[in-house]
């Protein structure tokens, strides 16, 4: 179709003034003949249709007299049947507007949304009409904007807290059951004080965007829990409303609570593919509208898939951009959010399927728009082909999820890998951001909800998935993880105290790192997800957090991050510089040593070393031991770095990372360090 680009002011989607007259943009294939807007004013069969005209950019335009906030509606595309390129233009189906802000009813029948006929993308089309059978846009009512002051974290102070808002409160005893999973829910005086006390600063909250579920989901009674399957890009997924219809004031009051509580809200959004599937899924927008202006399209009217989910939008398309850029407009503008992370985040460099450049249109719009460049921007640097790995690819006002760091630090843990991958890891990662970025962005983790939750990754060393009802197929089989010696639950009391000091040792590890910490929303109370490592459809307990084991291990969480908060050495804007011009005489910001207090050098790099002495210079220095080995080890506390005494100051051999001793140590004692250890002095 033809497009092209419009400022933030034109109305693209609908708007509703005060006399109740209903302005409509939406944009459609240049061969449409026609395209009409339908209101649900009591059913489908008796609301009314009404013709919308075409301008010379390819938006069909037009006005409704006398509609209330609330109604539905939906739009219908009259042309050309031409799936080889794409074009499945099909007045029997209602389409979702892709700039909808609140969308309403459930996605009932696969068969009534196909376009198609006899379950062939390429044969004829449906006359099934769709309506009452799939999900529909609503007029949005007006709503009070964001109260408070957002809370503007930097960077190098942001420890990050990713959940889902079901997960987080569906078990919680505090939350009333009413609020429980809902946006409400998260407000809750109980969760905000759950958030402050372990010392996270930014929720980032998985998908919050209307979805609807994938076929093959569909066809097991399933959903995508997760909410990667997304239907309405400014619309607030309505089951997360403690009262239906009220999603957006609910949502508006959950960031006002957050905020008032000094957090900051991002979320999780998913630009790189919708809910519409392959060629052959249902039409419920993009599909019926345009596929061509809006997906990655093969010469034969297949879509190209780059994210394993059947579609890949084109991030060279304006229609894309214009989109992308108006969303995250609103949710920042009118929905108070602090930021965004980016799935597949990858696909949004490579416009038309091309390779990857950071330069890409959509990324540079993005990087340079006055609103979006003042708020957090998170890619996850990658897709699902070799091509789409690029962490470290990405332009400089963006942080990066750092896949290397999670699979440097479970590597040291289990006792594999070169010491320098750890040692990298732990210094923020130069070798992947520096020069054009500094430590920040590395946003750092051992656990994501992809994957396996904290206490999974001690406790299985093979991924559990048959509950998602795929034989065991899903879900990645890189683990890098170690069960202590059994699979699953045991109720041998060695291996259960074994991997109760793995996970501190992880959590100390994470928390400790330069960099941006990221914690997995549960881990803190312990969380299983019965070794499955991809529980995207179940939305059970398996995903819902148990709040009945909050305990020590919260207790230690919080010591850890008020730790990071006072030694401003670990927070950093720039990396160590080691030994690099240093006038003589004056300690290095950070250095490395063996258990015999020898500063590591080249010769050490190569090998696996279980035990590594960590020294970071501050205002309030620190002394880090980490001990991966499975029997003691005498740890000799430096003499020749300006320390005079050494106070311990957390420990993972305790439930709550308190030491058994605060006893201030010479330089140059000896330390048994127990096996499989973390610990931290403070220098003096």
């Amino acid at each position: 179709m033809r497009t092209t680009s419009h400022t933030g002011t034109a109305l693209r989607g609908v708007r509703l003034d005060e006399e109740g007259t209903l302005s409509v943009a939406v944009p459609a294939t240049s061969s449409a003949e026609a395209v009409e807007v339908c209101l649900s004013e009591g059913s489908w069969d008796a609301g009314r249709r009404v013709e919308l005209v075409p301008d010379d950019d390819g938006w069909w335009r037009g006005e409704v007299p006398g509609v209330a906030a609330g109604t539905g509606y939906g739009l219908r595309v009259h042309g050309p049947w031409s799936p080889a390129t794409g074009v499945r233009t099909n007045p029997a189906k209602l389409l979702v507007d892709p700039w909808a802000r609140r969308v309403d009813g459930a996605f009932t029948s696969l068969p009534a949304a196909l376009a198609h006929l006899d379950d062939d993308p390429f044969g004829g089309p449906s006359s099934v009409d769709s309506a009452g059978s799939v999900p529909f846009a609503v007029v949005p009512e007006p709503a009070p904007s964001v109260g408070t002051q957002r809370p503007r974290v930097p960077w190098r102070d942001t420890v990050i807290y990713e959940t889902h808002v079901r997960d987080l409160t569906m078990r919680h005893p505090e939350v009333p059951e009413a609020l429980r999973g809902t946006f409400a829910g998260v407000a809750h005086p109980a969760v905000l004080e759950h958030l402050t006390r372990l010392g996270v600063t930014t929720v980032e909250l998985l998908p919050v965007f209307a979805n609807a579920p994938e076929p093959s989901l569909m066809a097991r009674g399933a959903h995508n829990h997760w909410g990667y399957s997304t239907l309405a890009y400014l619309a607030p997924e309505p089951r997360y409303a403690s009262v239906r219809g009220r999603e957006i004031p609910e949502f508006r009051a959950m960031v006002d609570a957050l905020h008032a509580a000094g957090l900051e809200v991002v979320l999780d959004v998913v630009f790189n593919h919708s809910c519409e599937g392959g060629v052959g899924g249902p039409s419920l927008s993009w599909r019926g509208l345009d596929a061509p202006s809006w997906y990655q399209l093969g010469s034969s009217g297949r879509d190209i898939d780059f994210t394993g989910c059947g579609n890949t939008f084109d991030a060279g398309s304006p229609l894309v951009t214009a989109l992308v850029l108006d969303c995250l407009r609103y949710w920042v503008t009118e929905m108070g959010v602090d930021g965004f992370r980016f799935d597949l985040a990858s696909t949004m460099g490579r416009p038309g399927g091309s390779g990857f450049s950071r330069d890409a249109p959509l990324l540079a719009a993005l990087a340079a728009d006055e609103v979006l460049s003042g708020v957090k921007l998170i890619a996850e640097p990658w897709d699902a082909t070799g091509e789409g790995y690029q962490v470290g690819g990405f332009g400089a006002v963006w942080a990066e999820w750092n896949g290397r760091y999670r699979d440097g630090v479970r590597d040291f843990w289990r006792r594999h890998g070169a010491v320098s991958e750890i040692v990298t890891r732990l210094a923020g990662s130069s070798d992947i951001y520096w020069p054009r970025r500094g430590p920040a962005a590395s946003v750092n983790f051992v656990t994501a909800h992809d994957g396996f939750t904290l206490r999974d990754l001690v406790s299985y060393d093979h991924k559990h998935n048959e509950a998602n009802g795929e034989d065991n197929r899903d879900g990645t089989d890189d683990n890098r993880s170690w069960n202590g010696g059994v699979e699953g639950p045991t109720d041998d009391e060695a291996v259960l105290a074994l991997r109760e000091r793995q996970t501190r040792n992880l959590l100390a590890t994470l928390g400790l790192s330069a960099g941006t910490p990221m914690l997995l929303g549960g881990d803190e109370l312990g969380h299983t997800q019965y070794g499955n490592n991809n529980a995207y459809c179940l939305d059970d307990e398996t995903s819902w957090r148990s709040w009945t084991s909050a305990g020590p291990l919260v207790d230690f969480v919080g010591k850890l991050f008020a730790l990071r908060r006072s030694v401003p050495g670990l927070r950093r804007d720039d990396f160590y510089y080691g030994h690099s011009d240093l006038p003589d005489g004056e300690v290095p910001d950070i250095v490395w040593l063996s258990e015999t207090a020898r500063e590591l050098g080249a010769e050490d790099w190569g090998h696996h070393k279980e035990t590594l002495v960590v020294r970071v210079r501050s205002a309030s220095s620190v002394l880090l031991v980490l001990h991966s080995g499975a029997g003691d080890v005498d740890v000799e506390l430096p003499t020749w770095l300006g320390d005079t005494t050494f106070v311990p100051e957390l420990t993972s051999g305790t439930p709550d990372g308190t030491p058994p001793s605060v006893e201030p140590l010479a330089a140059g004692a000896s330390v048994t360090v127990p096996p499989h250890s973390f610990l931290v002095f403070r220098s003096v």
